[in-house]
């Protein structure tokens, strides 16, 4: 199968997937507005999905690294899902945790597993990559929309509206395993990721610095909506417009990371967008106004540029293990944000939400710190044909 399809066809279905993954966050204000909960309650349901994520997610990209397992992505896609699409349907605090955090476990199968076949598929390009990556974002973004667009009108009983995006993204995988299989790019390990030694020191800085992005965007994420209607006076479509721009932004910051790293190293490009963050984030907390909305779109960019890059960052410091790689900077270290969305709920209910979500200025400045002395990792043998080095 020709390059371009297969990403625009991973593309496709890692939007579907990650569908999921905004739409908890999306979820939460109709379950607060029908079932009476707290900041804290609340952010526990998106803490429920990060929480399995954040466990599950690593244990994938570890049997990722020892075997493959290409039938995962359309059957993740489902259990993602499904979990999501039957929340809803319950009244109780506690099946909802639990529906929620099924599709949390489908959105962690599917990424370790996926982020290999798309560097095999990619054949090392970090352009491509960073389309695979812009999938998932504009997922993210389409999440609100809908989630508006299913219950907005009808209520949480209309939530199993929302396994459709599964069914589609289940089927847009299969053509390109079909692909896979008739080439052999399929065999274990990381076919499309470099071989060398292993930069462990290196790699564990890249993932405290994705820790501090995701308790940001987490963070974020939960509380932008009730946050958008303080800050600009609106209502429910204030903080859905607050949503679609925090996600949408993230589209053009992956598309522009991908494009930055063709000509400068991939280090330098992370490290000046979380400079970029530490001043957006400034402004979304403290400006009031229409202004707002400019902030969070450059907040967006900020934090989305260096998503991409830090995945191939990470698998090529840890060139061995790959799927474990992919599993940790995908998974583990940006589920661990959703551990601190309830503390950021609790401070909310005691003082405000402004209170609240200040902290969260200095977490990109933060990652910076950690990787203001890191460099560019050696790739000593990468896959079909690829650049090295700088790609």
């Amino acid at each position: 199968m020709a390059k371009n399809r297969a990403i625009t066809l991973l593309s496709i279905g890692h939007a579907c997937v990650d569908v999921y993954q905004g739409a908890v966050a999306a979820l939460v204000p109709y379950f607060v507005a029908e079932r009476a909960y707290t900041y804290a309650a609340a952010s526990g349901i998106v803490l429920a999905a990060s929480l399995l994520s954040s466990v599950v997610q690593p244990l994938f990209g570890m049997a990722a690294d020892r075997r493959t397992m290409p039938w995962l992505l359309p059957v993740s896609t489902l259990v993602a899902g499904s979990g999501i699409a039957v929340s809803g349907l319950t009244g109780s605090y506690g099946p909802t945790l639990l529906f929620v955090g099924i599709g949390g476990i489908g959105v962690a199968a599917y990424h370790p597993e996926s982020a290999r076949v798309a560097r095999i598929a990619s054949r090392g390009s970090h352009t491509a990559m960073g389309w695979f990556s812009l999938g998932g974002n504009l997922g993210f973004a389409l999440a609100p929309v809908l989630v508006a667009a299913a219950v907005g009108a009808g209520g949480l009983g209309l939530t199993p509206l929302l396994v459709l995006p599964a069914l589609v993204g289940s089927l847009l995988t299969l053509p390109v395993l079909r692909g896979l299989e008739r080439v052999g790019s399929g065999a274990p390990g990381p076919g499309g990721a470099p071989r060398g030694p292993d930069d462990i020191a290196s790699f564990v800085r890249l993932a405290l610095a994705v820790v501090c992005r995701s308790v940001v965007f987490v963070g974020l994420s939960t509380f932008i909506a009730f946050y958008a209607r303080e800050r600009t006076g609106g209502g429910a479509t204030a903080g859905t417009a607050a949503l679609v721009v925090l996600y949408l932004g993230g589209a053009v910051g992956t598309v522009l990371g991908g494009a930055l790293a063709e000509r400068r190293d991939r280090v330098t490009v992370v490290r000046g967008s979380y400079l970029l963050a530490v001043a957006a984030v400034a402004g979304l907390v403290l400006v009031p106004g229409p202004a707002f909305y400019g902030f969070v779109a450059l907040t967006s960019a900020g934090l989305y540029i260096p998503f991409s890059l830090q995945v191939t960052l990470a698998q090529d410091y840890l060139p061995s293990r790959v799927g474990t790689a992919a599993g940790v900077t995908l998974g583990l270290t940006i589920s661990v944000g959703g551990l601190f969305s309830p503390l950021i709920g609790r401070l909310a209910d005691i003082t405000s939400l402004r209170t609240a979500l200040m902290p969260l200025i200095a977490m990109p400045a933060l990652a910076w710190l950690l990787l203001r002395t890191l460099t560019e990792p050696a790739v000593p043998d990468a896959p079909h044909g690829a650049a090295r080095g700088r790609a």
